[in-house]
């Protein structure tokens, strides 16, 4: 078995203009691990994943956290983790002055994604 084990997270963390990027470290039928660069003032949209859980670890930043569909958000910092249940809706902007930078581990990997339109 020859399967890597040990990852330097830095190596998948994008720093891009536009929508952030989803940058998967390891995926296997379990779960999978996404890195994510979040810049000041970037979002990711609220949304769901009707068949699994979606953990982040919240590595550097903070950020306005959907908690559901009409907006409701908490602050999340690092140093967090932070848990959406099956079908709960998540999301996050980044209202910080530094990139929001953490780990998502989507369990399982068919979790599946729904995109959530906001009721504000």
């Amino acid at each position: 078995m020859n399967e890597t084990r040990v990852f330097k997270s830095a190596d998948f963390f994008q720093e891009v203009d536009g929508e952030p990027i989803r940058s998967v470290v390891t995926e296997s039928a379990d779960t999978v691990v996404v890195a994510w660069y979040v810049k000041p003032n970037q979002e990711i949209a609220p949304h769901m994943h009707p068949r699994g859980q979606d953990t982040w670890t919240i590595l550097r930043g903070r950020g306005k956290y959907y908690l559901d569909q009409s907006g409701t958000t908490t602050t999340i910092a690092a140093g967090d983790i932070v848990i959406a249940p099956t079908g709960c809706v998540h999301g996050v902007l980044n209202d910080g002055e530094e990139p929001l930078v953490f780990i998502s581990t989507v369990s399982p990997a068919n979790a599946g994604y729904q995109s959530v339109q906001r009721n504000e």
